[in-house]
């Protein structure tokens, strides 16, 4: 279901507050999600920005352009829709200044649960918030480019600079853990076998660490393929993720929707369990499927999980044999055979 919110950053149009951006007018969509619909008049050629790849299939799907990231600049009207991440919505809101033109207008709206209020105010001791409107249990607000709001967007991306998480990892505001090892991960790391071999694949490989620590410990890798649904997080990884004895690949994916075409001996995993705030373990069935479509016969799943998911059943139904290998007071590490 589309988030309210997208129909609040389009509210202040359909008000009349802001002008409809006419035929032959540029629009960037910073954060755009699937389920929006421009007012009657916002006839601006759209451009949306997303890096969540469900997101970008269904608006695709629905006939956008769509891209991880910007490739343009000049645009007459810039468009942030924030999310849950106050780091990522202050690094869009950079983005959205540098990439319209001067002069140029940029929105801004988010939901309560957002944080569209400590937005505000954080925005408001930046530079000149024009005006702002609430709607649909949100808050839209907007401002020009000007030579405040460019001071305003450096000083956004000096107080969220990219993070180097014990010194080896390079991540960013708005990736999944980025200020630290998740601890799921890391007790899914300290219980993985010794003998890993041959031709392996992380699901949900995150900015890489799963994956790093795989090449550091399998002696006789024949391929290492790390799938993940999150562009940035991917493109971490890359740097994340060091070549030995193979050339990693990097696959940007939904494991839900976007078969895989190889087939591994191991695959390692710590899914997500969440679609935006509401918990939902039908993400984590869904990779459990997809691991087990995507190993070859005798082939073994490593996977960590929050200690209450229903996991065990789908492992039951999916594999030959489960096996819980570790626990602690938040996870559990399963292990399962093809």
């Amino acid at each position: 279901m589309p988030r309210d919110a997208l129909k609040t950053l389009f509210y202040p149009f359909e008000a009349e507050l802001l002008a409809m951006p006419g035929q032959g007018m540029r629009a960037l969509f910073i954060g755009a999600e699937p389920g929006f619909r421009k007012p009657q008049g916002f006839d601006a050629r759209l451009s949306l920005v997303q890096g969540f790849r469900p997101h970008v299939l269904a608006l695709a799907a629905a006939g956008h352009d769509v891209a991880a990231r910007a490739e343009d600049n000049g645009f007459d009207i810039t468009l942030v829709l924030a999310g849950r991440h106050r780091g990522l919505n202050e690094l869009r809101v950079a983005e959205a200044i540098e990439r319209v033109a001067p002069g140029g207008l940029i929105v801004v709206a988010g939901g309560k649960e957002d944080g569209i209020s400590s937005l505000r105010k954080r925005l408001g001791g930046l530079l000149e918030i024009e005006d702002h409107l609430p709607k649909y249990h949100g808050t839209a607000l907007w401002f020009h480019r000007t030579a405040q709001a460019e001071a305003a967007a450096a000083t956004l991306r000096a107080d969220n600079p990219e993070v180097l998480v014990e010194g080896r990892f390079r991540t960013a505001p708005g990736m999944f853990s980025f200020e630290r090892i998740d601890a799921g991960s890391r007790l899914l790391v300290d219980n993985l076998p010794a003998d890993i071999k041959g031709k392996v694949a992380d699901f949900c490989a995150g900015w890489g660490y799963v994956a790093a620590e795989v090449v550091s410990r399998a002696k006789e890798l024949k391929a290492l393929d790390l799938f993940e649904a999150d562009f940035e997080a991917l493109e971490a990884a890359r740097s994340n993720v060091a070549a030995t004895s193979v050339q990693p690949g990097f696959h940007w994916q939904d494991l839900a929707k976007e078969p895989v075409e190889r087939r591994y001996d191991v695959v390692v995993m710590n899914p997500p369990f969440h679609q935006d705030r509401d918990a939902d373990p039908e993400i984590g069935h869904r990779m459990i499927k997809a691991a087990a479509a995507a190993l070859k016969p005798g082939g073994r799943l490593f996977m960590v999980a929050n200690r209450h998911l229903p996991y065990m059943p789908v492992l039951a139904q999916a594999f030959f044999s489960v096996e819980e290998i570790a626990v602690d007071n938040a996870f559990r590490v399963y292990s399962a055979k093809r």
